[in-house]
């Protein structure tokens, strides 16, 4: 591993290299924050994809690339002119910031938000310490007015339902106990199969979005998710890693079915469902 002095003098090299790339490469003096917040995006997805496949050396270059936005937004936030899309070369730039603002606000934040280390609040475990954010949270300057108050609205469905679960518990809302949770999901589930009952056979014909039997469904991914939380799995890791799997599995039946002389299309159910076996026995 680098020492401190070598981690310090990557990171300043990186800064003088994202001053000349701004000066001087035409493509990165285009750029605004707005252009850029797609590729930021993508950018942390990759990293989200390259740590849920355990590939280290993926991680360490995913964390590159997004490294480098912050680094250009910090960039960008230190220019005398608004960097965002539409505005003109007269706008005023408001609110200024460089890389030593983006440190220093976070390093205060993190200090702000660690009193059991850097005060004299106590916590002995992890969830001691999550209760405990909460609580200061909300009285941290420009910080969350209301316990809700910091989940992004862009946040991906799952990971928001996980997000708003997790904050309210740690105020107090939750259950007693965690197998209580598996009453509410077999109500959520009645309530669906009812819902379905009142729908038409030929789905075709059913008004699906925004409809009620929409509605149910999602009440019932959200006891799902709350289940998950009590029982500390990460239900977005969960769905992932059933994703790959299933992915492997069928890519397994194409390729047999390759090597048979077979279309996917026409073969039936049970001899793909053959095929599916024969992966599931493989791994």
């Amino acid at each position: 591993m680098h020492t401190r002095e070598e981690q310090l003098a990557a990171f300043g090299r990186l800064l003088d290299i994202m001053d000349d790339l701004r000066e001087k490469c035409p493509w990165d003096r285009k750029q605004t924050f707005d252009s850029l917040r797609q590729n930021t995006i993508e950018e942390t997805f990759e990293l989200a994809t390259a740590i849920s496949r355990h590939d280290m050396n993926e991680i360490s270059k995913e964390l590159g690339d997004v490294l480098l936005h912050v680094v250009f937004y910090a960039k960008m936030g230190s220019e005398d002119k608004w960097n965002f899309s539409g505005s003109s070369g007269e706008d005023e730039p408001r609110d200024s910031f460089d890389m030593a603002d983006v440190c220093n606000r976070l390093c205060d934040k993190l200090i702000f938000r660690h009193p059991h280390v850097y005060g004299e609040a106590a916590a002995q475990n992890a969830e001691e310490v999550s209760h405990l954010w909460e609580q200061v949270k909300l009285k941290e300057k420009g910080g969350n007015k209301t316990v809700l108050g910091g989940i992004p609205d862009s946040l991906p469905s799952l990971v928001k339902a996980y997000r708003i679960q997790d904050k309210v518990a740690n105020v107090g809302f939750d259950w007693e106990k965690r197998e209580d949770v598996w009453e509410k999901v077999k109500e959520e589930i009645a309530e669906f199969e009812a819902e379905l009952r009142n729908t038409p056979a030929d789905l075709s014909s059913a008004k699906i979005g925004g409809s009620d039997i929409e509605a149910e469904f999602g009440d019932l991914l959200f006891s799902l998710i709350n289940a998950a939380r009590l029982y500390k799995i990460r239900p977005d890791n969960a769905l992932e890693r059933t994703n790959l799997k299933f992915i492997k599995r069928f890519n397994y039946i194409e390729s047999k079915a390759k090597e048979q002389g077979h279309e996917l299309k026409d073969m039936t159910l049970a001899e793909m469902d053959a095929l599916w076996n024969e992966a599931k026995t493989n791994e």
